[in-house]
């Protein structure tokens, strides 16, 4: 009886933070909103599945209330291809003709109550017709992946390639209930519940999620190096790094290009941030005239400003955090004995 109570308090868990997150991702408007709304109509599709999963173990549900949980499944697997879409390939608009494939889902649940669920031919037929159809999904979701590898950013296509993954186990574990290889009916919701508490610690941590700030720029992996090579062939040459005014914007102007795309450049090349990226060129430059005995007189603040830092606090702190010295202690290593 303390098992049955801690798998029903786990699994409740895993529901209650589930519809958590499909309200966060209806509600969220930053990032890719169609995206959110896919990945929030996939979640509520598999919580509504897992949720009739749970009830039907504690209570004694009725053939159309068994059915309105699995039409979830029918939910879930165009959800899970068209947030692929959305968030891979990035299209402006979905045509009208695309929403047709939730139309099973919306028969399936209407006629819920026509549906046969007695254990019957015919519902043992309808169930595995469910499965089936979001098993065509699964692929397609991989269709999606395979076609965007290499120019979608890396961590978006890791995180579309584990939801696929997630999917499929959930899948997997249901088409093993009915085929008798697992026994534990209601351990496809003790599993969704932790795969629920991973997406959720996901999120909180701004891991996998981080990807949104990139997610509606257009360039792929490609592009990206081109775009950085030419950045820096750019700073290399005319050393808009002396410039203390220097903002993304405006370097984004000079390569005709949008802001989000440097950032991304930047980030996916060199794994720093606008700011670290002009700060190492500043201080590369600081690091030769604190070298060069023609500068020994020279004060240190005059030559950070001279080397486009607004102030010598500021410059200070990069210097050391650079070099793990101080520019004076730099500085004095050149000095002549």
């Amino acid at each position: 009886m303390e098992g049955n109570a801690v798998i029903l308090v786990i699994s409740s868990l895993g529901i209650a933070q589930a519809l958590f997150l499909c309200f966060y991702l209806f509600t969220l408007r930053k990032g890719n909103r169609r995206a959110n709304i896919f990945l929030a109509l996939l979640l509520l599709g598999l919580t509504i599945r897992i949720g009739k999963s749970i009830l039907n173990v504690y209570l004694d549900l009725s053939p159309w209330q068994r059915n309105l949980g699995i039409s979830g499944m029918l939910l879930a697997g165009p959800c899970l291809w068209f947030y692929g879409k959305a968030l891979l390939q990035k299209p402006k608009t979905f045509n009208t003709i695309t929403y047709i494939h939730l139309l099973p889902f919306l028969l399936f649940a209407i006629l819920c109550a026509f549906v046969p669920n007695d254990g019957s031919y015919w519902a043992y037929v309808f169930y595995l017709g469910v499965f089936f159809h979001l098993s065509i999904y699964i692929l397609l979701s991989v269709h999606v992946l395979s076609k965007t590898r290499g120019k979608a950013h890396r961590r978006i296509s890791k995180w579309y390639r584990n939801l696929i993954f997630g999917t499929s186990l959930i899948w997997l574990f249901y088409i093993g209930n009915i085929t008798g290889i697992i026994p534990l009916y209601i351990g496809g919701a003790i599993f969704f519940s932790f795969l629920v508490y991973t997406f959720s610690f996901l999120l909180l941590q701004r891991h996998d999620f981080s990807l949104e700030k990139y997610s509606t720029s257009n360039i792929d992996v490609a592009t990206s190096k081109k775009l950085f090579i030419a950045l820096k062939q750019l700073f290399k040459v005319e050393e808009l790094y002396l410039d203390s005014t220097i903002s993304l914007s405006k370097v984004a102007e000079r390569i005709e290009c949008s802001p989000r795309d440097v950032s991304r450049a930047i980030n996916e090349n060199q794994g720093k941030n606008f700011s670290e990226f002009v700060n190492a060129y500043r201080i590369q430059k600081a690091k030769a005239l604190l070298a060069d005995t023609a500068y020994l007189k020279e004060k240190i603040a005059t030559i950070a400003y001279d080397c486009g830092f607004g102030n010598v606090t500021s410059f200070n702190l990069a210097f050391k955090a650079e070099t793990q010295l101080t520019p004076s202690q730099y500085r004095n290593q050149f000095k002549p004995v």
